[in-house]
C-alpha cells in the first residue's frame, strides 16, 4: 500500500543545509524534499565569481545540490566527489570550488541561474529540488546596537572589525522578491525546517526577502528550527536558545513548533578552540511551553578537518546528518515507513 510522502522544506544555507540534506535524502520514500537557498553568500570561492560575473552567489546552491546528490553507484559518487572538490595552487583557480565553476559555466551556456540548476541536479540525480529564494541580486545588511552599519554576508559572518555590540536589523541593499516556486513550495509543505545554520547570514537571510513572511503564514506546515551548536562572534554572542526564537519569530512571522536542540557536551578542547574567537555553547535558557524543545544527542562524532584551499573559517564541529534525520522521521513520517533507506 502506497503512502503519501510529506513535503518538507529545508530553508537555510551553506553547511547547515548541506548536513540536514545529506541525512534525510536517505528518506526518500518518507519525505519529498525541496531545499531553499539565501541568495547573499558574498565570501570565498563564491564572491570571487560573483565580483567578476555578476550572476547569483553560487556557493550554497552547489553545496544543498551535492547533499541531495545520488551515491549509488561509483560513477555519480564521482560526480558529487566533483561538486565538491577545491582547488589548491597558486593560480588564480586557487581556492575555487569545481562546482561552482561549473553552475557559472552552465549560467554561461544556458543563459540563465535558474536552467543551470536545474541542468546540474539533472547531472548529479538529486533526490529532491534546490531553490533559490529569490532571483534579485543583493547584499545583506546589519545594523549593530552601537550605530555601526555592514554591508554583505561575509563582512558580517567574518567581521574586519572587532564588533561587540548585537544585530539590532537585518535587511538587503534593495527589495527582493521571493521566487514563486519557493513560495509555492512552501504554501504546501507539511514540514518546514529552519536550519542548522549562522542565525542571520543563512537562515533569517531567507526571511528578509519580501513574500517569506506571507508564505510562512499561508502554509499549514509545522515549522522546525535547528540552531547551531555554538554562538557566532557577530551575531549571536550572548544569545541562547531563547533569544534564537525571539530572533525566528521576529524575523520570519511565526514561532516554530519544534526546536531541536543537542544536549551532548563536547570535548574540552574543542570548546577552548572556539573560545579563542570568542566563541561558546549555545545555551538552553527557554522554558516555555510553545515551541516545544526536543532534546537529544544530535552531534557528529568526528571533528571537521578544513579543506586545503578554503580560506574561510569553517566550524570544528557539526550535527550529525543521519541524527537529525532520524528524529524527524520520528516526529513527522508515517511509522509504518520510516526505516532508514539507502539512496
Amino acid at each position: 500500500m502506497n503512502t503519501k510522502k510529506k513535503k518538507l522544506v529545508v530553508i537555510g544555507g551553506g553547511t547547515g543545509t548541506y548536513t540536514i540534506l545529506s541525512g534525510l535524502k536517505h528518506y526518500k520514500d518518507i519525505f519529498d524534499l525541496t531545499a531553499i537557498v539565501a541568495m547573499t553568500d558574498s565570501g570565498g570561492s563564491t564572491g570571487r565569481l560573483r565580483d567578476e560575473f555578476g550572476y547569483l552567489p553560487v556557493g550554497d546552491v552547489r553545496l544543498a545540490l551535492t547533499a541531495l546528490a545520488n551515491e549509488e553507484d561509483e560513477q555519480q559518487e564521482l560526480i558529487r566527489k566533483l561538486f565538491l572538490h577545491r582547488f589548491d595552487t597558486e593560480g588564480d583557480v586557487s581556492g575555487h570550488n569545481f562546482g561552482n565553476l561549473f553552475l557559472v559555466a552552465l549560467t554561461d551556456i544556458l543563459g540563465s541561474e535558474e536552467l543551470a540548476i536545474e541542468a546540474a541536479a539533472r547531472v548529479l540525480n538529486i533526490c529532491g529540488k534546490v531553490i533559490p529564494v529569490t532571483h534579485e541580486k543583493v547584499h545583506l545588511v546589519a545594523e549593530y546596537e552601537d550605530g555601526r552599519v555592514v554591508v554583505g554576508e561575509h563582512d558580517i559572518d567574518e567581521p574586519r572589525e572587532h564588533i561587540n555590540s548585537p544585530i539590532i536589523k537585518l535587511s538587503l541593499t534593495s527589495p527582493a522578491q521571493i521566487t514563486k516556486s519557493a513560495a509555492q513550495a512552501i504554501r504546501s509543505a507539511d514540514v518546514v525546517v529552519f536550519g542548522p545554520g549562522d542565525l542571520y547570514t543563512s537562515i533569517l537571510a531567507n526571511c528578509v526577502v519580501r513574500g517569506m513572511q506571507e508564505a510562512l503564514r499561508d502554509t499549514q506546515s509545522e515549522l522546525i528550527y535547528i540552531p547551531n551548536l555554538m554562538t557566532k562572534k557577530g551575531q549571536t554572542t550572548g544569545k541562547g536558545v531563547k533569544e534564537h526564537i525571539n530572533e525566528i519569530s521576529r524575523y520570519s512571522g511565526r514561532t516554530p513548533d519544534y526546536v531541536l536542540i543537542n544536549d551532548v557536551s563536547f570535548s574540552h578542547e574543542l570548546q577552548n578552540r572556539y573560545a579563542k574567537y570568542g566563541e561558546y555553547p549555545v545555551k538552553q535558557n527557554y522554558d516555555g511551553e510553545n515551541p516545544k524543545i526536543i532534546t537529544g544527542d544530535f552531534l557528529a562524532s568526528e571533528e571537521i578537518i578544513p579543506k586545503k584551499g578554503d580560506v574561510l573559517r569553517r566550524s570544528f564541529i557539526r550535527h550529525d546528518p543521519h541524527k537529525l534525520a532520524a528524529v524527524l522521521v520520528s516526529v513527522f513520517g508515517d511509522k509504518k515507513t520510516s526505516s532508514f533507506t539507502s539512496f
